[in-house]
C-alpha cells in the first residue's frame, strides 16, 4: 500500500484518500473504543480496508459479479429490484414497490463491519416521499413482507433508514435511522415508525443529496455502532452506540425497501463487509455462535420511548442544548449553595457579636 494510504488515526472517522472507497486503518484489539462515548464526530478510521480483511463473498461491489448469476449466485435479488452497471435499484419512483437483494452466503464472523454506499432520491417533497431501506443481518432471507419490503417477526438485527413519519404526533425529525434487534417475538409498528421496539436512533439528513452517502454498522464483541458520512467531508459521524447485544452467527446479509402510497428510488452502489481481528477469550471461543438468540441485555421498557425531536434516546452524544442545560443547572446550583452560604455566614457573625 502507498504511505499516503496509512497516514490516519485509529478508530471510527476519516475514510483515507490513499485507498479510495475504502477506509484508513483500524483498530487492533488494544483500540481504545471507549473515546466513542465522549466523542460525536471523531476523525479516525474504521478498518485498514486491506483485500484480506474485506470478505467478497459477502461484499457486493460493481461491477456487481455474481449477482443473479447460476455461475456465481454470491446474491439474489427480487421484486422490483433492478440491476445497472452503476447501482442496484431495490425500488423506482413509483408507489406500491417493494424489492430487496440478499447476500446467498451465510456470514460466519464473530466481529464484522459492514460500509454501505447509498442513494436514496425523488421528486417527492419534503414529507411527501417514502418509505426509505432497511438493512438486514438475519436467519431468512427473501422473504417479502410488509417491513421495508422484507418480512416482520424477523431473527437478527435490522437497520432502517426511515424518510416518512407514519406517526403525526412525532417529534422527531426525519429522516430517521433506528436500528431493532428481534428473536421472532417482535412486530414492527409501522404506524408509530417502529418507536416501541428500537433500540436507539439518530436523526440523518441522506435524502436528496447531491453528493454520495454512506452508512457503516460495526459489531464486536457485543457492541453495535452506526456510524454515518453524509455530509461529503469524507469522515464519520456518531449515530448509534449500544453495548450488550448478542447476534449469532450463521445469518445473511440483506437490504430492501418498500413504497406505497408516496415513493422513492432506493440505489444500493456497494456492501462492504469487513472482517474485525479481535481476540476473544478461550470461554467465547468455547461457545457455538450459530445457537445463540439475538438478544440484548438492557432493552428499556415502551414508556422510556418519549420523542425526542434529535432522536437520541440513548447512548447518543451530548447535544448542544443537553450540554447547555446541565452547564445551566451547575450554574444555579452554584449560585444557590453561594446565596446560602453568605446568608449562613453573615447571620453567624452577627451571632458572634452579640457575645462581645
Amino acid at each position: 500500500m502507498a504511505a499516503e494510504g496509512w497516514i490516519c488515526l485509529w478508530g471510527w472517522g476519516r475514510r483515507c484518500l490513499g485507498r479510495p472507497g475504502l477506509p484508513g486503518p483500524g483498530p487492533g484489539p488494544t483500540t481504545p473504543l471507549f473515546l466513542l462515548l465522549l466523542l460525536g464526530s471523531v476523525t479516525a478510521d474504521i478498518t485498514d480496508g486491506n483485500s484480506e480483511h474485506l470478505k467478497r463473498e459477502h461484499s457486493l461491489i460493481k461491477p456487481y459479479q455474481g449477482v443473479g448469476s447460476s455461475s456465481m449466485p454470491l446474491w439474489d435479488f427480487q421484486g422490483s429490484t433492478m440491476l445497472t452497471s452503476q447501482y442496484v435499484r431495490l425500488t423506482p419512483d413509483e408507489r406500491s414497490k417493494e424489492g430487496s437483494i440478499w447476500n446467498h452466503q451465510p456470514c460466519f464472523l464473530k466481529d464484522w463491519e459492514m460500509h454501505v454506499h447509498f442513494k436514496v432520491h425523488g421528486t417527492g417533497k419534503k414529507n411527501l416521499h417514502g418509505d426509505g431501506i432497511a438493512l438486514w443481518y438475519t436467519r431468512d432471507r427473501l422473504v417479502p413482507g410488509p417491513v421495508f419490503g422484507s418480512k416482520d417477526n424477523f431473527h437478527g438485527l435490522a437497520i432502517f433508514l426511515d424518510t416518512y413519519p407514519n406517526d403525526e404526533t412525532t417529534e422527531r425529525v426525519f429522516p430517521y435511522i433506528s436500528v431493532m434487534v428481534n428473536n421472532g417475538s417482535l412486530s414492527y409498528d409501522h404506524s408509530k415508525d417502529g418507536r416501541w421496539t428500537e433500540l436507539a436512533g439518530c436523526t440523518a439528513d441522506f435524502r436528496n443529496r447531491d453528493h454520495d452517502t454512506f452508512l457503516a454498522v460495526r459489531y464486536s464483541r457485543g457492541r453495535l455502532t452506526v456510524m454515518t458520512d453524509l455530509e461529503d467531508k469524507n469522515e464519520w459521524k456518531n449515530c448509534i452506540d449500544i453495548t450488550g447485544v448478542r447476534l449469532p452467527t450463521g445469518y445473511y446479509f440483506g437490504a430492501s425497501a418498500g413504497t406505497g402510497d408516496l415513493s422513492d428510488n432506493h440505489d444500493i452502489i456497494s456492501m462492504k463487509l469487513f472482517q474485525l481481528m479481535v481476540e476473544h477469550t478461550p470461554d467465547e471461543e468455547s461457545i457455538d455462535w450459530t445457537k445463540i438468540e439475538p438478544s440484548v441485555n438492557f432493552l428499556k421498557s415502551p414508556k422510556d420511548n418519549v420523542d425526542d425531536p434529535t432522536g437520541n434516546f440513548r447512548s447518543g452524544p451530548l447535544t448542544g442544548w443537553r450540554v447547555f442545560l446541565l452547564l445551566l443547572c451547575a450554574l444555579l446550583g452554584i449560585v444557590v449553595c453561594a446565596v446560602v452560604g453568605a446568608v449562613v455566614f453573615q447571620k453567624r457573625q452577627e451571632r458572634n457579636k452579640r457575645f462581645y
